[in-house]
């Protein structure tokens, strides 16, 4: 047993993120976790959207959420210094694959994101593991609203980037990174602990059909969901990794969040490209054996991961459900 985390999770509630939220209450009905909170940003789909999908989700895993329970938060719905971009052909219009399903019963709460960053972590100095899979700019938004908001958190944990793997929205940047490169680098600047989990570590994890057919054989209402958006997904990935499959990268973010040692990283400075032609939105560490001074505080970059474990934790947590 890992010591429980208290988790307030920033997302872009598509498929992924779902999948995450799945997994996230599974340690919530554990005792493994304490889910803090949600807020949602544009990404995926808008933050709406975003944010009744989480609704849906958390309800469906028998979490009660909204101004009632697990709050809520819409966040940003734009980037600082870009127009918006969605991922429809990646996430489907509703963010579930088009599965149109029904209104959740709880609604979002009235506080947006960014200040429900800042009233918990002032809350809860020193307890919040802040995990973020979609666009950074309620936490780069945070930052502003509260220059000590560093000191307050106890981890940030992002799924984004990318170094030696290829980009997955352009040749070089990830999308959650190319979405908003100012927040970003906000984020990366920031002096608090950030463990950056990218495309280097979450393709490796992708889910091949055995696990696919192990999760359909399971007949909870929780699993027949995730194989109903998962359908959607890995109709979009199958091309990509010219096999029947999907990268769940968001949950390999959570599942380091709460079990590092499942993680091999490195330590790097990690900054963003913002005005190149052709690189805006790239991440950038100093790989060099001897690299140059750097005042920024080092990011835990993770570089791989304990896959079948990983795979498997990942099937059980939806199973139990």
């Amino acid at each position: 047993m890992t010591r429980a985390r208290t988790i307030l999770y920033d997302c872009d509630t598509g498929i992924d993120d779902a999948m995450t939220l799945l997994y996230l209450a599974s340690l919530v009905r554990a005792g493994e976790a304490d889910l803090a909170g949600v807020g949602t940003v544009h990404g995926n789909v808008d933050p709406l959207t975003g944010a009744l999908n989480t609704l849906r989700v958390l309800e469906l895993a028998g979490i009660k959420a909204g101004e009632e329970g697990v709050p809520v938060a819409v966040g940003a719905a734009r980037p600082m210094a870009q127009e918006v971009h969605y991922a429809a052909d990646w996430h489907g219009t509703d963010g579930l694959g088009d599965t149109g399903l029904p209104e959740p019963e709880g609604r979002p709460v009235a506080e947006p994101a960014a200040a429900q960053i800042v009233r918990l972590a002032r809350a809860r100095p020193g307890e919040l593991t802040l995990l973020a899979t979609g666009p950074l700019t309620n936490l780069g938004a945070a930052l502003l609203l509260d220059p000590d908001l560093p000191s307050l958190v106890r981890e940030v944990v992002v799924m984004g980037g990318a170094f030696g793997h290829p980009g997955n929205i352009t040749t070089h940047a990830e999308a959650n990174i190319w979405h908003d490169p100012e927040a970003a680098d906000l984020v990366f600047a920031a002096d608090w602990p950030v463990v950056l989990v990218p495309l280097d570590a979450t393709h490796p994890s992708a889910v091949h059909g055995d696990w696919l057919d192990r999760l359909a054989a399971h007949g909870t209402e929780a699993a027949r969901f995730a194989v109903r958006v998962l359908d959607f997904y890995v109709g979009a990935y199958t091309p990509v990794l010219r096999a029947r499959g999907a990268v769940i990268h968001d949950a390999l973010a959570a599942m380091l969040a709460v079990r590092p040692e499942l993680g091999e990283y490195v330590e790097r400075p990690v900054r963003v490209e913002l005005r190149g032609e052709l690189t805006r939105g790239a991440t950038v560490w100093d790989a060099r054996s001897l690299p140059a001074e750097d005042p920024r505080r080092p990011v835990r970059v993770a570089v791989g991961s304990d896959v079948p474990e990983f795979q498997e934790r990942l099937l059980s947590a939806i199973q139990s459900l």
